[in-house]
């Protein structure tokens, strides 16, 4: 090969290596700025959902209350009371409030009839359980008499007013009554936070409460105590839990003075302030025959909590 045609061979390459090299570089170049490109966009979406445009997720549904209907401590059914009826605006006066209240509610019956479908009602006795420990044993005829009704919210307001001395939140539901024979709080009973009905019987229920004795004065305690006291207090870790188990792992009896219990009981905020409502229409007899049945149960403790 002559000179000349080196030089056109030569000059041929170094061409198209330059075209090559550039195209090489060009290449390099846009990778370069789509990946800066990609970063910086990265990180103002990042920027974005910190200063107020979160990320989007799906919203979890909102699970509404059941009411639990238990029979012999077998769950029989979870009820959704709206299922049951409309709920209706009821207006009535509420001794808890102290005026008159408007909610949104269905017949306490109607909704008993429902989670109880198939089972008769007469004659059996229910106990009403509610979320804070508040335990009510009552008769069903009570239950189903008219008048009785199942709150569900408050129907001039989006939230519940709070209730009670310890300014409570009544949800998921509150019972109330409204004829004015009804409004007697201890025969016709008005729990809030209502979560459970349960049809069972008293000593099934609650068999290590009762005192197992002939005389007469100790029974009728035991009676005041199972109409009255079991709501908040517990003998022998049976009964409602807001108040004190009043039989382990002592008796009330056997730490407190007897004149001081007497006191308590009738108006306890004379000592301090609490849950315990007074109790001013309780008789000296009654005080007595209360006294007699703790006196009685002293001797009767079970407590397989503090066994374990």
């Amino acid at each position: 090969m002559n000179d000349s045609a080196r030089t056109m061979t030569h000059g041929s390459r170094s061409l198209r290596d330059a075209k090559a090299l550039r195209f090489r570089n060009t290449l390099l170049h846009g990778l370069m700025y789509g990946l800066v490109y990609g970063l910086l966009l990265t990180m103002q979406l990042g920027c974005q959902r910190q200063h107020g445009q979160p990320e989007q997720h799906a919203q979890p549904e909102i699970a509404q209350p059941t009411l639990d209907f238990y029979e012999q401590g077998a769950l029989r059914k979870k009820l959704l009371p709206r299922t049951v009826s409309a709920p209706t605006r009821i207006t009535t006066f509420d001794p808890y409030y102290g005026k008159e209240k408007s909610f949104l509610a269905i017949p306490l019956a109607q909704l008993l009839s429902q989670g109880f479908a198939g089972k008769s009602l007469t004659n059996q006795h229910v106990v009403l359980r509610c979320r804070d420990g508040y335990t009510v044993p009552v008769r069903s005829e009570v239950l189903l008499e008219e008048g009785g009704y199942l709150a569900l919210a408050e129907s001039d307001s989006s939230s519940w007013e709070p209730i009670g001395p310890q300014r409570t939140d009544p949800r998921p539901f509150y019972l109330f009554w409204t004829k004015p024979h009804q409004q007697n709080l201890e025969a016709y009973p008005r729990p809030w936070q209502l979560v459970a009905i349960e049809l069972a019987r008293f000593e099934q229920l609650f068999p290590h409460v009762l005192p197992d004795s002939q005389d007469p004065v100790v029974n009728r305690g035991f009676r005041l105590f199972s109409e009255q006291c079991i709501r908040c207090h517990a003998i022998n870790r049976e009964g409602g839990r807001i108040g004190p188990d009043l039989n382990v792992p002592q008796s009330i009896v056997e730490y407190r003075p007897i004149d001081q219990i007497r006191s308590y009981i009738v108006n306890p905020l004379r000592f301090r302030y609490s849950n315990m409502p007074p109790h001013p229409h309780l008789q000296s007899a009654d005080l007595d025959a209360l006294l007699s049945y703790f006196f009685a149960m002293k001797d009767r403790k079970h407590d397989p909590e503090h066994a374990k």
